[in-house]
């Protein structure tokens, strides 16, 4: 039970000058689970590597439960790391893979055999010791990997993309046993993602990053209603962003309008898919159907507003509609955003 604390941590990479994390800051509570996300290069996984000791921060501080590990090296952290890439070593059984870092740290072999068969039964690999990794599938390798960290009774777990290498049916199974994993455990747990569904699903909190920034941090459900930025609200899910005018109290861009009680100026409109209603119309149309895609629960329809922006919306019955028709609109639930920041929200 641990708490991470991340001050005002910066990493510079000599070549090129590049800022890839700039003056972050969090803190992870006791047993949360934190994902990081963002796009490729936003210094999700740069951020973790310095975490785990594998990238020494340019400036700032990392403690755990208050004790500054800021440069301390990877195996004198209390913290243990699952890559990507799995790194196992394919020349040993899946015991030593375990017993391995047991052994670097002098643990009595009783001790390690207690704990390596221990963490397999925990991971679903209870009898797999003598097995050689490359008999493994790939579900199996991640579990091993998964298991080489916890084996070590790590403070901190970090999880690096863990999950993409493997096929969609996978992905979501694991996920879901490393999330009861680390619920059971109650182990403080850093996790970087690309992945939106991996993040909503598993985090208890989730932290936006974008260029080595952070853009919010929130919990999922907040994440996904009340996204803070335009970045954030294009980022997580799918999100209608149009950029208008307001004057009088109206948004307005390219025949489609709607009331938006601010101050006159530029805006951008967020609306999701399933909070756009349309009505099939004949005359004064704000937009023309585009292509209906049925998913036998509902309907997404591809609209294009009057000067060719494309929107997608949610319906009930796609039957109800057909490309080259005339639509009108009507939004159950909006924000709006001016200068990188929410200005109105319904």
């Amino acid at each position: 039970m641990s708490v991470l604390k991340i001050s005002d941590v910066t990493k510079v990479f000599a070549a090129g000058n590049v800022v890839a994390v700039d003056t972050f800051s969090l803190d992870v509570a006791d047993g949360e689970l934190v994902c990081l996300l963002g796009p490729s290069g936003s210094g999700k996984s740069t951020l973790l590597r310095m975490v785990g000791g594998f990238e020494r921060p340019t400036g700032g501080l990392i403690t755990i439960d208050g004790e500054d590990i800021t440069h301390l090296p990877p195996e004198k952290r209390p913290t243990g790391m699952v890559f990507q890439s799995h790194a196992l070593w394919t020349h040993m059984n899946v015991f030593k893979n375990l017993a391995f870092g047991l052994k670097l740290r002098r643990i009595p072999a009783d001790e390690i055999k207690r704990r390596v068969e221990a963490v397999l039964e925990l991971v679903g690999l209870g009898g797999y010791g003598t097995r050689h990794v490359n008999q493994l599938s790939g579900g199996q390798q991640q579990r091993v990997a998964l298991a080489r960290s916890l084996v070590l009774e790590p403070k901190i777990l970090l999880l690096d993309e863990p999950f993409a290498s493997l096929d969609q049916h996978l992905r979501e199974r694991l996920r879901e046993e490393v999330r009861d994993i680390q619920q059971r455990l109650k182990i403080t747990t850093l996790f970087v993602t690309h992945g939106q569904d991996e993040a909503l699903s598993m985090a208890d909190r989730i932290v936006v990053m974008r260029d080595g920034k952070t853009e919010q941090v929130d919990r999922p459900d907040i994440i996904y209603r009340e996204p803070q930025t335009p970045f954030v609200a294009g980022f997580i899910g799918t999100m209608n962003l149009i950029e208008g005018t307001v004057a009088n109290g109206t948004f307005t861009r390219a025949g489609y309008s709607a009331p938006l009680p601010v101050s006159d100026g530029p805006a951008i409109l967020a609306i999701r898919p399933e909070a756009l209603e349309l009505t099939v119309a004949s005359e004064g149309s704000q937009g023309k159907v585009h292509r209906v895609t049925d998913y036998g629960t509902h309907g997404l329809v591809d609209l294009d507003l009057n000067d060719a922006t494309r929107i997608k919306v949610m319906v009930p019955h796609p039957d109800l509609f057909k490309a080259g028709q005339g639509v009108t609109l009507a939004a159950t639930a909006v924000a709006a955003y001016r200068d990188g920041a929410v200005i109105h929200r319904t």
